[in-house]
């Protein structure tokens, strides 16, 4: 939190800032209020276009941290109930819920005593979906799954008196790594929790995936049941296209000569049914292979899938030059840039800039083409 100020003064023109944890929404609601322009803090729902957003809100709980919220939602015939859980004494609640989702299930009483209580799931999403709501195009972030994540080991008391008050409390700060990991199962329904939000408020997100592509997709496959784009033929993709060039040119015709093209655009723009899953999906610092991006990228896919690449992550080890090769592989319209850095000012834009240069050498494009194309492309994800 500390950096926050630092982003006046940044060449990147708007940043999107993720929540992953429960000391993160408010801050990121806060910092957000704080750089609004202007005019927008009157109830605007457009970005401005002179006075820029410095900031772009991300709402989410991120996979390390799905731990922490307990499962009072219960799947039952397609529809969502709450367990009442207020009957249950919150001690016992809380070491029930961490050795339900925690493996292996820990036994240690001390360690149990050092985590937090755990937080609803309906009560987080209901925050989260306010929180959406306040800021027409924040973006639902960082959600996922991870499957190498092990919790922190319980701050000592020396160290907690000598930590960094800078950092924003509930991150790991180089504690050492207990075994226990999240279920994946656990980190899966947290996920579709958050995919479904996503789908009814027409939002875009962020998507961490740490040896879970496959995962993942199945989550997301799982929701796309039923939606899935039909696959036209070629002659019915040619019907479609001479029934286009027919309407194009009665709209030319009439009378106000409308184009096509905004014809067109005032429809796309207006909002449709909700759905369970989100309408643009961005899997963020990409590490799976180039294989896996026909399933990502299959044309059944009723959603559109973006894969960001960051300096931090991708560029470094042995793996790099695999993701080199995705980059490569990619549409160009898929294709987004990060720093994935957590603080904010001279090292992000370094870091965004390393990551733009990288890309564009890759895939040939001279340096302002490239740069435009990625903005292009980070528009399109966050605004549809």
């Amino acid at each position: 939190m500390n950096s926050i100020p630092e982003i006046a003064k940044m060449k990147a023109t708007t940043l999107t800032i993720m929540a992953t944890r429960g000391e993160d929404q408010d801050l990121v609601f806060e910092t957000a209020t704080s750089l609004l322009p202007t005019e927008n803090k009157n109830g605007g729902e457009e970005p401005n276009q002179k006075q820029p957003q410095r900031i772009v809100p991300c709402f989410g709980w991120h996979p390390w941290f799905s731990y922490q919220l307990l499962d009072d939602i219960k799947e039952a015939k397609g529809e969502d109930t709450t367990t009442n859980t207020t009957s249950i004494l919150p001690t016992v609640l809380k070491a029930s819920h961490y050795r339900q989702v925690l493996t292996p299930s820990p036994t240690d009483p001390d360690f149990l005593s050092t985590l937090p209580p755990p937080k609803p799931l309906s009560q987080f999403i209901d925050e989260t979906r306010k929180r959406l709501l306040t800021f027409p195009h924040a973006l639902v972030g960082e959600i996922g799954l991870d499957r190498s994540f092990r919790l922190p080991t319980p701050w000592s008391g020396s160290e907690m008196e000598n930590r960094d008050a800078q950092v924003t409390p509930g991150s790991r700060e180089g504690r050492p790594l207990s075994p226990y990991k999240v279920q994946l199962a656990h980190q899966k329904m947290v996920l579709k929790a958050q995919l479904r939000l996503a789908g009814e408020l027409h939002r875009a997100v962020s998507v961490h995936s740490v040896q879970a592509h496959g995962a993942v997709l199945e989550v997301l496959k799982e929701l796309w049941a039923g939606h899935e784009r039909r696959i036209m033929s070629k002659r019915e993709r040619k019907r479609e296209e001479e029934q286009a060039a027919h309407l194009g040119h009665i709209i030319d015709e009439g009378e106000g000569k409308t184009s096509l093209s905004s014809s067109f655009g005032s429809h796309v723009q207006q909002k449709s049914a909700p759905l369970p899953f989100p309408p643009r999906i961005c899997m963020h610092s990409y590490s799976g292979p180039v294989e896996q991006l026909r399933l990502f990228l299959d044309p059944s896919v009723p959603a559109d899938i973006y894969f960001s690449f960051s300096s931090v992550i991708n560029l470094r080890g042995p793996s790099s030059r695999k993701v080199l090769d995705v980059i490569k592989a990619l549409p160009e319209d898929r294709l987004l840039i990060e720093s994935d850095l957590h603080t904010a000012g001279g090292q992000m834009d370094e870091l965004l800039e390393d990551i733009a240069r990288t890309v564009c050498d890759v895939r040939g494009w001279a340096l302002e083409q490239g740069v435009r194309q990625l903005a292009e492309n980070w528009k399109r994800f966050v605004f549809g």
